[in-house]
């Protein structure tokens, strides 16, 4: 890891640096608010208005991020049923489905990212990824052990199969969780002005989209000293700003609104060129399934898959 910056250099010295960054909070009033608001039996739904680049033209979809706390056993990286059952085996965690789907011409993409972070210190411990578009389907999986990354890679391509094993350096991260860690959901990932580099292993939405390995690169990320006002679909809000530059090339920026819950307002991380908040909502969508509940999708911002007719096929 390359030296952190901020405004506390020169007063710490930089491992104690590194540790503030890097490690959960001590139980606080802080932890206490997170668990208040995350452990209430509800999910986080936020909906985008999403721009992503395929095929080198920029394509108009949307996309939903639902965050949801929830056991997960350690030894099979799957949903508790039960967790009262062999509960040293039982890890409390943040799931994040995030879901894009847009056209490509004739036919449209759709895929799904989960992320399963620990609630404690917001590591990955699982990251599974699902792709469908009218070639065929793709599938992916990551479990994130202390030092090694435990990969499956399933697809219509022959040359993409792979089971694999690789080396997990000191504080790397998955591409995918930078959409939960940079919300600062117990503290803020940084410090106003405050910069860190870290090993990066790129997301499975851009292996797939670039037919890409899965390889480490590294990724330094900034945080603006000011807070600036942002408009989105869903309103105005203050936001802190975070830059993102990875090794590969690839540049971006997170907007996170300043106050709690700390949703992602805007982000531009390519291959996606955008996205925006629509709308959002504190619900159960799991028992929100029933004809008429699609009416909730207006408040997100989005439009249902398909829309039905008494007159219509």
């Amino acid at each position: 890891m390359t030296p952190l910056r901020s405004g506390l250099e020169g007063r710490l010295p930089f491992f104690a640096l590194v540790i503030l960054l890097l490690l959960p909070a001590a139980p606080s009033q802080a932890a206490d608010a997170f668990s208040d608001h995350w452990h209430d039996g509800l999910a986080e739904i936020d909906g985008y208005r999403l721009r992503v680049e395929r095929y080198g033209q920029v394509r108009v979809g949307q996309a939903v991020m639902i965050y949801v706390t929830e056991p997960l056993r350690k030894s099979t990286r799957v949903k508790a049923d039960h967790p009262d059952v062999n509960p040293q085996d039982v890890v409390d965690v943040l799931k994040l489905n995030f879901v894009r789907d847009f056209q490509t011409g004739i036919y449209d993409y759709n895929t799904m990212t989960s992320v399963f972070s620990r609630t404690s210190d917001f590591e990955a411990m699982k990251v599974s990824f699902s792709s469908a578009e009218w070639c065929g389907h793709v599938y992916s999986e990551s479990i994130f052990q202390p030092t090694q990354v435990e990969i499956t890679i399933r697809s219509y391509f022959e040359n993409e199969n792979a089971s694999l094993e690789v080396d997990r350096p000191r504080h790397g991260i998955a591409e995918e969780e930078l959409f939960i860690r940079l919300r600062g959901l117990r503290q803020d990932f940084l410090p106003p002005g405050g910069s860190v580099r870290l090993p990066l292993l790129p997301s499975s939405f851009v292996q797939r989209l670039l037919h890409q390995a899965p390889e480490w690169t590294t990724v330094e990320i900034d945080r603006l000293p000011t807070e600036e006002r942002i408009e989105v679909p869903a309103g105005a809000f203050d936001a802190m700003i975070y830059k993102v530059r990875i090794a590969d090339g690839r540049e971006g920026t997170f907007a996170i609104e300043t106050e709690m819950p700390h949703r992602i307002l805007q982000w531009k991380l390519e291959p996606d060129v955008e996205g925006v908040l629509t709308g959002t909502l504190r619900t159960p969508y799991w028992n929100q399934h029933d004809e008429g509940d699609e009416a909730l999708l207006e408040k997100l911002g989005l439009s249902p898959v398909v829309s039905h007719s008494e007159t219509g096929p």
